[in-house]
């Protein structure tokens, strides 16, 4: 039972650290907001990260299904490249729609989730391989 115990908690913990960038930018956008920082632009920079990331994870699943090496490898760049472009379009819309200040804190809150996420990436290795079905 101990054993089952231990096991939940490393996996809840594998979990809340594979998303960590996503918590911190829900958790720091209370104190950002009353710091001043412009609510458009927060939430517009928080949701396109958010959404960036619900991409990534349903195209992982995706690419894991494909079974040749070379195939995997050009939809994981055509991947990777459209939600670098879609992270710029979301830094745009947050400057047209709201000022050079939204735009500003946009690209502030995907440059630290995105710092977050390339350090957890650093530290934890490569990601565990599975077996192609």
């Amino acid at each position: 039972m101990a054993v089952d115990a231990d096991a939940a908690v490393a996996k809840g913990a594998r979990v809340l650290l594979r998303y960590l960038d996503v918590v911190l930018v829900v958790i720091a956008m209370a104190p950002a907001l009353v710091l001043g920082a412009p609510v458009l632009g927060y939430t517009i920079g928080a949701g396109g990260w958010i959404l960036q990331r619900g991409i990534a994870e349903g195209d992982r699943r995706w690419i894991r299904k494909v079974s040749e090496p070379r195939k995997q490898l050009g939809i994981s760049l055509f991947e990777a490249f459209g939600r670098t472009w879609l992270l710029a379009a979301v830094i745009i819309v947050a400057a047209l729609a709201g000022g050079r200040q939204d735009g500003l804190t946009a690209a502030l809150v995907i440059f630290g989730a995105y710092s977050v996420a390339f350090v957890i990436r650093v530290l934890t290795g490569p990601p565990r391989r599975t077996a192609v079905q």
